[in-house]
Parts: structure tokens; sequence; C-alpha cells
């Protein structure tokens, strides 16, 4: 098989993630900075793209990169309703929905269609976007709170968490479509899914406050707690703390892992009890997903930067092996998992899709 070669771009809010790939092997991964006061100039998230993409080109340049022989660019797909996993082909309604947010956020993510098709216009060659963030197979009773009119969304880290699922079933010598694992990503946030044959059929919503708490996110609490919050502090201040200073930043300051395993090194009691906390809630997160799989898991798996700690690696096998053997995959995949889809597509493995646009689930109920 050809080793296809995939320009990968993986847009953030002061920076843009770029590697090029062949095969399995990666060529360049540079992440380029990019300066704070001239992002702010622009009112909107897609004004940013001629000048990214002239920061980018210089970066190349001077490293001495060329993108001669590019087979496919691939970007982060954000802003687009939600949508199956899979690879999608940039094309105008991509474009326009990623140019206007469709999904109702404006995100770094929406770059990322915009930088990839403009760099394959101009090597003559398509662009791709590879499981994008509003990735949507949740199972109809998975949608459904206990108010009329809220439904649960599927907010995830999809893009590692299925790549990870791929490449442990492609290690195994298995079938990702065969096979039912529980998935973990374990990093600044704390994605954990149940994938049931090749779809991720439930999860915890990120966004929104479900799941254990995370470096810089509370997870779930008592929605009474919540109100109280409001009441006491204001629904922004309450927003911010739910999403962005709650979990190990609320408790102690901080949202650094190595920095709250120095302090439990140097006897910090407190730092212990709360790291303990989210241990738990992650193993107990992950048992309730062995029910969504009616305990029918072959395997569990553990991804993002926090899997490098050896003791919280420990701490879920010893507490949920008795639901499947535990493998971990360290690390963001975050590039490489975009250039695989790509060459998925590319060598004939898996049929590229269309986004259409439309939401993959109604409130009715009713699948699109």
């Amino acid at each position: 098989m050809k080793n296809f070669r995939i320009l990968a771009i993986n847009p953030g809010s002061t920076s843009t993630k770029v590697a090029l790939m062949e095969g399995d092997r990666e060529l360049m991964n540079v992440n380029v900075s990019h300066d704070a006061a001239e992002l702010a100039k622009f009112a909107t998230v897609p004004q940013q793209v001629p000048y990214r993409l002239e920061t980018i080109q210089t970066i190349l340049r001077e490293k001495g990169v060329s993108l001669e022989g590019v087979d496919a660019c691939v970007g982060r797909g954000g802003g687009l309703i939600a949508l199956e996993g899979g690879t999608y082909l940039v094309d105008d309604l991509i474009l326009d929905h990623a140019t206007r947010g469709a999904n109702g956020i404006q995100h770094p993510a929406q770059l990322g269609p915009l930088l990839a098709h403009t760099f394959a216009t101009q090597l003559n060659c398509p662009a791709f976007v590879v499981n994008p963030p509003d990735v949507d197979e949740y199972q109809e009773v998975a949608r459904y709170t206990g108010i009329a009119g809220v439904y649960r969304q599927s907010h995830l880290h999809s893009l590692n968490l299925k790549e990870t699922a791929i490449h442990h079933a492609a290690l195994q010598g298995e079938k990702y479509e065969e096979k039912n694992y529980i998935v973990c990503h374990i990093g600044g946030g704390i994605s954990i899914s149940a994938h049931h044959r090749g779809r991720m059929i439930d999860g915890n919503d990120i966004a929104r406050g479900e799941g254990p708490m995370a470096p810089t996110r509370c997870g779930e609490i008592a929605v009474a707690d919540v109100v109280d919050l409001c009441r006491k502090n204001g629904c922004d201040q309450t927003m911010e703390l739910l999403t962005k200073t709650g979990g190990l930043t609320s408790h102690l300051g901080t949202s650094s892992a190595l920095e709250v395993k120095e302090r439990i090194r140097q006897g910090d009691r407190r730092a212990a009890a709360v790291w303990q906390a989210m241990l738990y809630q992650i193993a107990k997160y992950i048992g309730s997903m062995a029910v969504v799989l009616k305990g029918e898991v072959d395997a569990i798996l553990l991804g993002g930067g926090m899997a490098h700690d050896q003791e919280l690696c420990d701490y879920i096998r010893e507490n949920c092996s008795f639901l499947g053997k535990v493998f971990v995959y360290p690390g963001e995949l975050e590039l490489q998992a975009m250039a695989q889809g790509a060459i998925r597509v590319l060598s004939g493995q898996e049929q590229v899709k269309k986004y259409t646009g439309q939401p993959v689930w109604n409130p009715d109920g009713e699948e699109q």
C-alpha cells in the first residue's frame, strides 16, 4: 500500500499544530504560535484565516519544509452540525457551516476546514475533516433527561476516543466495528465513552458538566447546588466555575496534574484526597459505561495526557479490570488521528462521507 503523505492542521486558541505525515511516519510536527494581540484584532474566528495561513507558511519556509507530493490536507472540523463519526470531504457546505459556526459555537476548530481547504487548493489535492468535535452517535435512550425539552448532547474528545479504539482494534487484529470498548480520554478534560460495534453510543457531556471532576471542570454536582451557586455568585461566574475553574483548580488552585502529584509526594493530605476523589469518579463513570454495553466489554482503553501517570492507570486497573482488560495509549493523538482518517479513505479501507448539515437526531427522537 502506498504511504500517503498527509498535511494535518489543528488550530488552537493562540497556536496551530501542524504535522506532515507519511503513512505512520511523522515527517514534521510544529506548534505555530500566533500573537494574541494580532488575533484580538479579528471580530470573528474565521477572519483569522489569512493571518494564520501566513504565519504557518512562514514557519514552514523557515524550517525548509516542502509540501510537494501531499496527497490530502486534513483540518479539525469545528462549527458543524451534529454528525456521525467518520472522514468527510470538505465541500462548500462544510466551508459555509465552519465559517458561520452553524452549531452556535465560536471555536478555533472552525479554522480547521478553512485552512485545510486553502492548502488543498494550492496543492491540488482533497481536504477532509475526521471525527469532528460534534460527532453524535448516541442511542436514543441516552438522550433523554427528566425535563421535557432538555436533551443530553454529545460533547466528547471524539477524535482521540475513536482513533484510540481504531488503533487498539488494529493492534489486536480486530475490527472496531465488531467490538465493544469503554474508551477514556484523561487530560485537561475527561471523556468516558461507550463504543458499541463502531459507534460511540453514550458518554459524558464534558462541555455541560457531566462525568468526573477534571483539572479545570467540576464534573457532576447536584442541580440544586448549581442553583444555589447561581443565586450566590451570579450565572456567569458560576458557568466559569463549572467549566474553566472547577475540579483540581477549584480545590487546589492548579490544573497541573504534575504539580498536584508533587504536592502529594511532599505530604499534602488535601491534594492526596482530591486526587483520590478524581480517580474514584473516573472509575465510577467507567462502571456506568459497562452498564451501557450490558456488561459485554472487550477492553477498557485509556488515552490522553494524564494516562502517562502510572498510579492513575494502576488505580483504574485495580478497580475496573473485572469489567474488562485495561490497555493504555497515553498522550494526544489528534494530528495522527486526523492523518490516519484521511489515509483510510485514500487507501480504500473506509468510505468518505458527505456532510448533510442535518442533525443526526431531532427532539422527537427520530433519526434524520
